[in-house]
Formats: structure tokens, C-alpha cells, sequence
């Protein structure tokens, strides 16, 4: 406690000397602060409660501002009504403190909504001050690291914090509404399987076995299927132990679905859908502000395959290169510089999608379906009928980001055995994002599966894409950070 202001120690004695609860147990109000903003002038008995941000004293008469997370309001003291609490008021109080409010509303002559306090109770001591302001790198890292500060200093952190939520429950109405039954599958898995991408790998030392946090729960929503729910959705906390950037996170949130009976084609209708709905809902327009293009997503959704962005983009016809390592000399004739500490480990599938990543994606900026992915790229996908090298799969792709990967799933667990062998070969040759056998899975596709398309959200991704925050972490309350060595 070296490090605590004094002052605000002292008055934490005197709070105590003065047989007042530092920390009491409860306090019953009647209105939010948001809703007691709108009373009309006159009402009385309301009772508020919340954190003092502001503190203004001209002698009989403080003004201060309570706050909460989704509202403000001032509220007004004076002497001759409170008499000697109204200096005790000031013996106790600092700002930051949490107090609760009786009294009746009025409007003063600025305009300004109060509450005249008839009784206050104290609620909370602040041992610690509040920061003032926020600027500069240093401060954007401990607003990560202290979010509670970020949501009580700035606005707009506790506005994406309430629109994440609002999204969030947007989605799952959405989805409620039309059948889908809301499950929840293992986080700890003996198979690091569901998606391509680096596992984080622990030891369980109750099993003695080596498990894995899952990367997606897209295997075990799909053994749901086989056990007869024919939609079925996850909100989903996974987990990739790849880089650090602007656009990614190691532990992320995704909402992932399935229907059966379904392509591909019938979840693009019902993923366009979901999107106009989450934006009604929660921003009120379909029209969204996103860098400097206003983007209607109420226009039509242009659909493009793979192989057309990247021979319109790079030049490179990527049908005609049989493997990874033609593709990867053809790449390099062309001076394109790829950025992976691996490219030659890579299969073809996984390089292909290095190289979009690259030359393609960052030019897609209004909506866009991008379809017919390499069949490499795509372990757990079903191959399209008429062109058995491609995949019935689509990313929607906004201002540069893959906010939804979905696909007609692969239900024919001989095809499906063949390429999780062919992924476990190219593990075996280095390429950590391939994906494991799983014999586990395979025995339950053998079981019968219905035809099924599935897709997946990343939450995180579409709320910094519709909120075009600079940073990904902006949009997540309790980003992972270094630990300080305090």
C-alpha cells in the first residue's frame, strides 16, 4: 500500500472514524443513470447509483457527474438541504469514490438534466486516482492491460464494448429464431483438428496425454449432425498460436454453424441475411463508414472465384501448377515477395492462400463472395461436382478481411480419410498448419452423415471491420499482453 495517495488513505480513516461502511453491501436504486436522463423535471424518489467523475464545489452549493457504462448524469448538492452531511460529503469523497443518490429531477439553466440530492449513501472507496488523460503508444498498450480505466476515462471503448455485446445478441436471435439449437463442444481436444493453423499444445496430467486447445469446433458440431441435430451453432472460444498483428489473435471468438441438408449456395443466402439483420439491429443502416469508402452492404454481393483474383492479380493461372513447389518458382518469376518463415514446407493449398493473402485480398473492399477454393486449401470441404479440384466453399471478404469462411461440408468419409492422410504427410514434412488424422471423427462420418453446409464468424474480425478499429484488440475487452515485471 506504499504506493497509494495519503490522502486518500487519511480519508479511509475518517470514512471508518466516522462509522461510515468503506465498502458497503448493497444499494437499490430505481433507474439507470441513462434512463434517469430522461425523467421529466418533477419526479421524485429517484434513486441512483454510480461512480463520481466530476466534482464541482462553489461553496453551499458541488455539482458532480455520476457515470456508469451506459450512462451520465449531474447530479447537485446543497448545504441547506443536506446540512452537516453536505460537509461530511466533502470530508469523504474523491473523485473516482461510488455513491447513491435520493432526490427529485430537474433541468438547471444551462440545460442540463440533474438530480437534486435530497440523501446520499456512500458506496465505494477509490484508493487510487483516476488517470486524466489518454495519448501516445505507451498509453494505448495500458489501456489493454487496464481496460477497467479504458471503459471509465473513454467513451468510445465502453461504446464498442456495448456494441460487441449488442452483436453478439443480434447473432444469436438471429439464428434462435430460425431453428438453430445453441451448443457447446470441448475446448481441450485430443486432436488439434476443425481448421489449418499452428495448435497451442499443453499436458493433462490427470490423462498423462498430451492434449491441444482446439483451433475450431467444427469436427465436433459436425459429429452433432451425425447424432441427429440438423442446426446446430457454437459461440466459441478458439485458439491459433500463429502471429501477432493488427488483424489476429491467438485466443479469438467464433461463432460457428451447421445445417443439414444444406450447400454451400443456401448458406451464402442465409449468411447475407445475418449480416443485414446485425446491422438493422444493432447500428440502424445498412450503410457503414469503413475507412474511406461508405460501403452499402444492401447492394447485390459480387461473386468471384480463387482463380480469377489471383490471374487477374498476380498473373498466375494457379490450375496450371501440379504442387506447392512449381507454384512457389512460378511465384518468384513473377518478383512477388510472400511472407512466411516456410514457404517451402507449405503445400500447395496453404502457398496458394499465402499468395491471395498477398496480391488479392487487400484490393476486396465492398462485400464479396469468394468462391471455388483450391481443394488443398480446403481438407474438410466437399468437392465440387463438375470440377472435383475445387471446393464448394465461400469467404465473405469486406475492406480487406475474411469476416465468414463456409463451405458444403465433406460427408464421404473415404474422401475424407484420403486427404486428412494427405495433410498428416505434409505435418510429417514440417507444415505445422496441416491437420492431424482424426480417427475419432472419421468413425462417426462412417456412421452417415445427411448432406451439410457449415460457416463460421469471427466476431472479433467483424466487429474491427464494421467499427474499423485500427487494432483488432480494440474490440476485445482482456487482450492477452507480456507480463510486466511488477
Amino acid at each position: 500500500m506504499s504506493d497509494l495517495p495519503e490522502y486518500r488513505l487519511q480519508k479511509l480513516n475518517t470514512i471508518k472514524e466516522l462509522g461510515i461502511q468503506p465498502w458497503p453491501e448493497r444499494f437499490a436504486s430505481t433507474h439507470t443513470l441513462a434512463a434517469a436522463a430522461q425523467l421529466p423535471d418533477g419526479t421524485e424518489n429517484v434513486r441512483i447509483a454510480g461512480r463520481i467523475v466530476a466534482l464541482r464545489k462553489l461553496g453551499k452549493l458541488t455539482f458532480a457527474h455520476v457515470q456508469d457504462l451506459e450512462g451520465r448524469i449531474q447530479i447537485s448538492l446543497k448545504r441547506d438541504v443536506l446540512g452537516e452531511a453536505y460537509d461530511t460529503f466533502h470530508k469523504i469523497i474523491d473523485i473516482g469514490d461510488f455513491v447513491g443518490i435520493s432526490g427529485s429531477v430537474f433541468t438547471t439553466k444551462t440545460g442540463e438534466k440533474t438530480v437534486m440530492t435530497e440523501e446520499y449513501v456512500f458506496l465505494g472507496k477509490a484508493l487510487r486516482e483516476l488517470p486524466e488523460k489518454w495519448h501516445g503508444l505507451t498509453d494505448i498498450e495500458l489501456r489493454y492491460r487496464q481496460r477497467y480505466l479504458d471503459l471509465i476515462t473513454n467513451a468510445e471503448s465502453r461504446r464498442v464494448a456495448l456494441l460487441r455485446s449488442r452483436l453478439i445478441k443480434a447473432l444469436r436471435n438471429f439464428l434462435d429464431e430460425r431453428g438453430f439449437i445453441e451448443v457447446e463442444t470441448p475446448i481441450l481436444t485430443n486432436q488439434a483438428s476443425g481448421a489449418l493453423a499452428r495448435p497451442f499444445q499443453t499436458y493433462h496430467n490427470a490423462l498423462g496425454i498430451d492434449v491441444y486447445l482446439r483451433i475450431a469446433p467444427e469436427t465436433y458440431l459436425k459429429r452433432l449432425v451425425v447424432g441427429g441435430f440438423t442446426n446446430v451453432y457454437e459461440v466459441a472460444r478458439n485458439f491459433r498460436n500463429e502471429g501477432i498483428s493488427p488483424v489476429h489473435l491467438q485466443d479469438f471468438t467464433m461463432v460457428e454453424g451447421y445445417s443439414a441438408y444444406w450447400n454451400y449456395e443456401d448458406n451464402m443466402r442465409l449468411m447475407r441475411s445475418l449480416i443485414l439483420h446485425i446491422l438493422e439491429q444493432v447500428f440502424g443502416t445498412y450503410q457503414i463508414q469503413i475507412g474511406q469508402h461508405v460501403i452499402d452492404f444492401s447492394q447485390e454481393w459480387p461473386v468471384v472465384t480463387f482463380r480469377e483474383l489471383i490471374l487477374k492479380d498476380a498473373g498466375l493461372d494457379i490450375n496450371a501448377y501440379p504442387d506447392g513447389p512449381s507454384l512457389l518458382v512460378a511465384i518468384r518469376k513473377k518478383g512477388i515477395q510472400l511472407e512466411h518463415e516456410n514457404l517451402e514446407a507449405l503445400g500447395k493449398g496453404n502457398l496458394i492462400d499465402v499468395l491471395y493473402k498477398k496480391v488479392s485480398r487487400p484490393k476486396i473492399i465492398a462485400p464479396t463472395f469468394l468462391t471455388a477454393h483450391p481443394i488443398e486449401l480446403s481438407p474438410l470441404a466437399r468437392r465440387n461436382d463438375k470440377d472435383p479440384s475445387i471446393a464448394d466453399r465461400f469467404q465473405l471478404i469486406v475492406n480487406g478481411a475474411e469476416i465468414i469462411n463456409a463451405y458444403s461440408e465433406l460427408v464421404d468419409p473415404i474422401d475424407q480419410r484420403q486427404r486428412l492422410e494427405e495433410q498428416a504427410r505434409l505435418r510429417s514434412q514440417g507444415d505445422e498448419e496441416a491437420m492431424p488424422l482424426d480417427n475419432d471423427y472419421l468413425r462417426a462420418m462412417e456412421y452417415g452423415m445427411p448432406p451439410i453446409s457449415g460457416w463460421g464468424i469471427g466476431i472479433d474480425r467483424l466487429l474491427q471491420v464494421l467499427l474499423d478499429l485500427p487494432n483488432i484488440r480494440d474490440g476485445v475487452l482482456f487482450p492477452l499482453m507480456r507480463p510486466l515485471n511488477e
